[in-house]
């Protein structure tokens, strides 16, 4: 065998699979067909939220006069600028991603793979064109997702675009209607929005953020319409004209069909994996809607091939394809990993406020058949909140009334996304609330919401 293992793919998951083997000994290559990073980190994650960061400072800038700062002339956003600063933080990211593969010893193989019996991946190079055969007891699959594409919402990248196009346009568009309003589409809904750009969000579903607790759902929309955002739910976008110099926008909504005219259609609807043209067919891997069948440690029914991320039935996010990452060499490497535990993923939307959660909302809770306590604190309560300027927002808490175990949390508001782990752990750990009441929590701070939402659902909190 060349190698003890191959990766494909250098996204979240695949580099770090790629990394964690090396450490464990085991000698390690990665193929990558394009970018180092994957999607996440050159078209996703990192500079998605390079264009939120610099739309937030544009507002900032906008509100100056509301911290006590002066200025003068007109301040404006530079779009070519905030593009390209995305971009650059991508590429320093991306040479970070090398660097730590090369300081590792794992090989890069630059190119297109293929799977091919007898543990063999075909790799047609990017730098000749030439196919190469490279073998391994364990090659790993983490070649992810791409924008899913609507029949009704063709994407011809100009007019009708996917979230790739919509981190790189050639200039900032005047209207815009967003198709979708989960974390991409509500994410890229309040950045153009923030910068000037009229948006109109369209979410089928009867909330937006149709994943989250129905109260982030609900304060999310008023922060979106209370910047001029149309927000539309319970609504379809049933066709584009894109004949004209603008689109013609087809929307069917509860009051009857609605025609939006916009410069640029962003369709969010979704991702599909990336599991077409990689030879799995041929090597008889168990698929179930579209995504490959694995144990808890990523093994498929094909002896040495794994599979983690998107292209797997778990939740399609960066930190959890990393986890698995790790878990899948980890067993490899005769480990005994913890698997995955998927019931307590923290989610998080990085829109104005932002939205983290992890465990069940509170309907779920309900429809699940536990007696529950309810905790929920304003940040209007929050002195570090009512300091910063952000009090939009809250943090709430469910527990299980009879074990005073936590089953969720749902944060909306300011750096909320930074706050999540601290209920994952007490998840995992089992910690019942009155853990969290004995601990002290710093004054002033976001995080103290946490713990004041905890006193609140049992009857302790003494702000609110």
């Amino acid at each position: 065998m060349d190698f003890d293992v191959i990766v494909i793919g250098s996204g979240p998951g695949g580099y770090v699979a790629a990394i964690r083997a090396s450490q464990l000994g085991l000698k390690t290559a990665v193929v990558e067909r394009a970018e180092m990073g994957g999607i996440c980190l050159n078209w996703g994650c990192i500079p998605t939220k390079a264009l939120l960061k610099s739309a937030q400072v544009y507002q900032y800038a906008k509100h100056a006069a509301n911290y006590g700062i002066a200025t003068e002339g007109e301040i404006k956003p530079d779009f070519a600028a905030i593009v390209a600063r995305s971009r650059g933080v991508a590429e320093t990211m991306g040479k970070g991603v090398r660097f730590l593969l090369e300081k590792y010893k794992v090989e890069i193989i630059a190119g297109e793979a293929t799977l091919k019996p007898n543990k063999t991946v075909s790799v047609k190079m990017n730098e000749d064109g030439s196919v190469k055969d490279f073998t391994a007891s364990h090659i790993i699959l983490a070649t992810g997702s791409r924008s899913k594409v609507l029949p009704n919402l063709p994407q011809d990248g100009v007019k009708i675009i996917g979230y790739r196009q919509a981190m790189n346009l050639p200039a900032q568009p005047e209207s815009m209607v967003v198709v979708g309003s989960g974390a991409i589409g509500s994410e890229f809904a309040h950045f153009y929005q923030s910068i000037g750009t009229k948006v109109t969000l369209v979410e089928f579903m009867p909330q937006i953020v149709p994943v989250e607790d129905a109260d982030s759902a609900a304060q999310i929309s008023r922060s979106f319409r209370k910047n001029g955002m149309k927000v539309l739910v319970e609504s379809s976008v049933e066709r584009v004209d894109t004949t004209g110099d603008k689109c013609k926008v087809y929307i069917k909504t509860k009051k009857g069909e609605e025609v939006h005219e916009c410069d640029i259609v962003l369709s969010a609807v979704g991702v599909v994996p990336n599991t077409d043209n990689i030879g799995l067919e041929e090597l008889g891997v168990k698929m179930e809607k579209g995504k490959i069948v694995t144990d808890e440690y990523g093994r498929t029914n094909v002896e040495g091939l794994y599979a983690i991320g998107d292209i797997t039935p778990g939740a399609a996010l960066a930190h959890v394809a990393s986890r698995e990452a790790k878990v899948c060499v980890e067993k490899i490497a005769g480990h005994n990993p913890v698997p995955v535990d998927y019931t307590n993923i923290p989610g998080c939307t990085y829109t104005s406020p932002e939205i983290a959660s992890v465990g069940l909302s509170e309907k779920k809770a309900l429809e699940a058949g536990y007696e529950i306590k309810v905790g929920r604190v304003p940040f209007t309560a929050s002195g570090k909140a009512t300091a910063m300027g952000s009090r939009d927002g809250f943090v709430k808490v469910i527990f299980d009334a009879k074990t005073n175990l936590l089953l969720g949390c749902h944060m909306t508001g300011e750096n909320v996304t930074e706050m999540i782990a601290e209920a994952v752990l007490v998840r995992q750990q089992k910690l019942t609330a009155q853990d969290i009441m004995h601990a002290i929590h710093p004054h002033p701070t976001l995080s103290e919401s946490f713990l004041e939402a905890v006193e609140a659902a049992y009857g302790e909190c003494v702000h609110i």
